[in-house]
């Protein structure tokens, strides 16, 4: 895996007004990472994946993406980095008034000067690539919640990102949806080399695709462990995380 740097968090407190969910946050993303954000609720997943994507700005410290300092970034500078980014909401975001081709075509048209017919070709290829070929022309309440999903990674897929960033990728799916969800996340990242970002607390989805990952706690809001989940586990820094990692196991 190369090492470079794709994100880079520095002393960063995250928050609200004058409430603060997290504070001296200060880790990296690789390059080709499948890097998970977890931990209970309340701890600032979301919040801190608001923060990457430049949704919220942060209370202090520094976040770099792709080399941009986004404390202090200007509106070219931003359209750039959303030009890299692509985001997999938990609800897959499809707008319902559109069919799936034309949701996967939104991006290319804010973003490119491609032709209406390159267009379509691209919407065609970015679903088939996520197993959907053939439902170009069905609508979101056609489909079920799995493939949803699968159709907005398409539309997060659509330009061909550097990252991708996913809000609870497993919410409202089947264990087996699940698992294929996971499976595809690993296939894309191996395939195309994306590096992905991930906010869950879903333990088969941390052991099952993640290399890299930080640990935030309510409680004491920083980042209580940093590394790959599967040795965090083996090796559990401390009982915040032990139990995190051990849900539902005997002791």
């Amino acid at each position: 895996m190369s090492e470079q740097i794709k994100i880079d968090v520095k002393d960063l407190t995250v928050g609200y007004g004058d409430y603060v969910l997290l504070h001296d946050a200060t880790y990296q993303v690789n390059s080709g990472d499948i890097f998970i954000i977890m931990g209970g609720s309340g701890c600032g997943k979301s919040s801190m994946l608001r923060v990457l994507t430049g949704l919220l700005p942060p209370k202090k410290g520094q976040v770099s993406v792709c080399g941009v300092d986004l404390t202090d970034a200007s509106d070219e500078d931003m359209q750039t980095i959303r030009r890299k980014s692509g985001i997999l909401y938990q609800s897959g975001a499809l707008f319902s008034s559109m069919t799936l081709a034309e949701n996967i075509a939104l991006p290319l048209q804010q973003y490119t000067d491609y032709s209406p017919a390159m267009i379509r070709d691209l919407a065609k290829l970015k679903l088939a690539l996520v197993g959907l070929k053939g439902f170009d022309d069905f609508y979101p309440s056609e489909i079920s919640g799995g493939m949803k999903k699968r159709a907005g990674l398409a539309r997060a897929l659509a330009l061909d990102p550097d990252i991708v960033y996913f809000d609870e990728p497993s919410a409202g799916l089947d264990p087996i949806s699940s698992r294929n969800l996971d499976d595809l996340i690993v296939e894309l990242n191996r395939s195309l080399g994306t590096t992905i970002v991930v906010v869950t607390h879903e333990l088969a989805s941390i052991f099952a695709i993640g290399n890299n990952s930080i640990f935030l706690d309510a409680a004491s809001k920083t980042i209580l462990a940093r590394g790959d989940p599967k040795e965090l586990l083996k090796n559990p820094p401390n009982e915040e995380v032990y139990e995190f990692l051990t849900r539902g196991e005997k002791k």
